[in-house]
């Protein structure tokens, strides 16, 4: 493979990149004229998972073909944070039409879902430990079939060529890397399970460690499989029956059907779109998280944290309770756009936005509720928790053509149930598990059969004032995304640091009374600042982010990054 370099921490991409000229008013409505050649690029988490996507384009594929190949290698050496038997967001901007399109595969409720499956005999929440290994956190997987949606409508290549890469790493094996040996060094309850015990086990029954070889010939099966039949070999046949028979299985079985694998279908989606400094920023709707961070952005467009930067305690404390007010909104109305009413249109609207930033006062509020936009019911309480073990990667083709997406299987190692090499995800724990508010109303993310539980992923386009491509990024981390990405987008453009930069940022999460982050990465004057501000900080906690991100800089230069919290690589190929 023909590589121009590989980024290491610390260092900022610089490309030639094209310039499409594309109508302003409307991403999903243009028509640029393109150059036909710029340099490809692909951000991810695992070096082994980006050099699978820069071998595809290489090979003269696109950023749809890539795709798929990052994915199956990504569910190989990543396990702890996506694969094949989980949900993903994709947001992809077309080159030749300057059209933004959301590819929704998030997974949904078996038909035979019910409302009350995540209370006890006694009416009361399950135990989140219990939940999450049960087999009834697993929702029908649908990053598979999003992807192969985005690869028939824009893929260049056959689909069984995509596969290859993942094919022979998992047949030779390949080193466990120390970010994977740290997780499988910690008492998940996921690797308790049977299916998880049995695969990371050494001959002598201890489990295996950083830099130990792990193969998986049955995941090889599977992808051989895969790539003779499509979407079929995991949607219908031995794996859908494997797939029904685990998450059936006790303790507290689900009720996924053959029939709900094979009527899984992904969803095509216009995204939402806001202005924000010089960009238009593009989102996925409901059931992600994209509006909020929309709204995150607005908000802090009508401070001055701009003229700041991240030496002073004023802008962390800003970001704080802008964070806070957005949190405070999407918790309190979010779910599938499909089945409720999200008041996107009144949580962006400018009176609003201008209403919800004059609440930011010189001290950190005691409390901060969800306001009341046009469209919206009043919510009392969000009932929803999300743990983290997600992954975002980008990549760019040589045409200019962009994904940007965001792939999980929930908690770490998802539900520890496994089928064919892979994880099932235990996506439906993404759901309120009381589906009532204490008013009696029913919680807007209850679960409902075919119903996609509440996302916290935001993959993000960003688009300039002609509608060219000005930039991407997108996070893992659960409910901590949004602060994440709004942070690096503000450390990246308010800032004006490089993203490498930017991304190395410390992080803060502000959602709720409590306000955590990476205290002990923060200049003790900062802490101290907030404090003075009404902020104690206190330690984070969950899995570390994985932002990855690129803007386009003056000049057409690429900034680009990944963060330096997890494994991640930037490749760079040759136009």
């Amino acid at each position: 493979m023909s590589l121009s370099r590989i980024c290491a921490a610390g260092v900022a991409l610089a490309l030639a990149a094209c310039t499409p000229v594309a109508e302003p008013a409307d991403p999903a409505i243009s028509s640029p004229a393109v150059e036909t050649q710029v340099q490809p690029f692909v951000i991810a988490a695992n070096p082994l998972a980006a050099q699978a996507g820069m071998e595809v384009l290489d090979r003269g594929g696109n950023a749809a073909d890539a795709a798929l190949a990052v994915q199956s290698m990504l569910s190989l050496v990543e396990p702890q944070s996506s694969g094949m038997g989980g949900g993903a967001f994709l947001n992809y901007y077309d080159a030749a039409t300057g059209e933004v399109i959301i590819y929704d595969g998030r997974e949904t409720a078996p038909a035979q879902a019910s409302r009350t499956m995540f209370l006890d005999n006694a009416g009361q929440p399950l135990g989140f430990r219990e939940a999450v290994i049960s087999g009834r956190a697993t929702g029908v997987p649908g990053v598979v079939a999003a992807l192969a949606m985005l690869h028939e409508e824009h893929g260049a290549l056959a689909w069984d060529g995509l596969f290859e890469a993942a094919i022979a790493t998992a047949e030779e094996g390949f080193v466990i890397s120390p970010r994977l040996g740290r997780f499988l060094s910690i008492d998940f309850a996921q690797l308790s399970q049977p299916d998880a015990a049995a695969y990371f086990a050494r001959p002598d029954g201890t489990r295996m460690q950083a830099g130990d070889v792990l193969r998986n010939p049955d995941y090889a099966e599977f992808l051989r499989r895969l790539s003779a039949h499509g979407t079929s070999a995991l949607y219908e046949g031995s794996t859908a029956a494997q797939i029904v028979q685990r998450t059936r299985a006790a303790p507290l079985g689900g009720s996924m059907t053959m029939a709900d694998l094979a009527n899984y279908r992904p969803v095509r989606r216009q995204p939402v779109c806001n202005g924000w400094r010089e960009y238009r920023v593009c989102a996925p709707p409901p059931p992600s998280s994209g509006a909020a961070m929309l709204e995150l952005l607005a908000l802090l467009e009508r401070t001055d944290i701009a003229e700041r930067g991240p030496d002073d305690p004023q802008a962390w404390y800003l970001f704080a309770e802008a964070s806070r007010l957005a949190y405070a909104d999407r918790d309190a109305y979010f779910g599938d756009g499909d089945f409720v009413d999200v008041p996107v249109a009144g949580l962006l609207d400018p009176a609003y936005l201008d209403a919800r930033a004059a609440l930011i006062g010189p001290l950190a509020a005691e409390n901060v509720p969800a306001g009341q936009p046009a469209g919206a019911n009043l919510f009392m309480e969000d009932l929803t928790r999300e743990p983290a073990g997600t992954s975002h990667f980008i990549v760019r083709d040589r045409h200019g053509n962009v994904l940007s997406i965001t792939t999980t299987v929930e908690s770490i190692f998802g539900s520890g149930r496994m089928v064919d090499g892979f994880f099932l995800n235990n996506q439906l724990t993404d759901f309120s598990f009381n589906p009532l508010q204490e008013n009696g109303d029913e919680a807007p993310n209850a679960v409902a059969p075919g119903k996609r539980p509440r996302s916290s992923m935001v993959p993000l386009i960003l688009l300039d004032a002609e509608g060219n491509f000005a930039g991407a990024i997108g996070s893992a981390g659960g409910n901590s995304i949004p602060a994440y990405v709004g942070k690096t987008l503000v450390a990246a453009v308010d800032w004006g640091l490089p993203m490498q930069a930017a991304l190395a940022q410390p992080n803060l999460v502000a959602r709720g009374n409590r306000i955590g982050g990476e205290v002990g990465d923060f200049d003790p004057a900062i802490v101290e600042g907030l404090a003075e501000r009404g902020i104690d900080l206190l330690p984070g906690q969950g899995e570390d982010s994985g932002v990855h991100g690129v803007l386009i800089r003056e000049g057409g230069r690429v900034d680009g990054g990944y963060d330096p919290r997890r494994e991640g690589v930037v490749l760079v190929g040759e136009p």
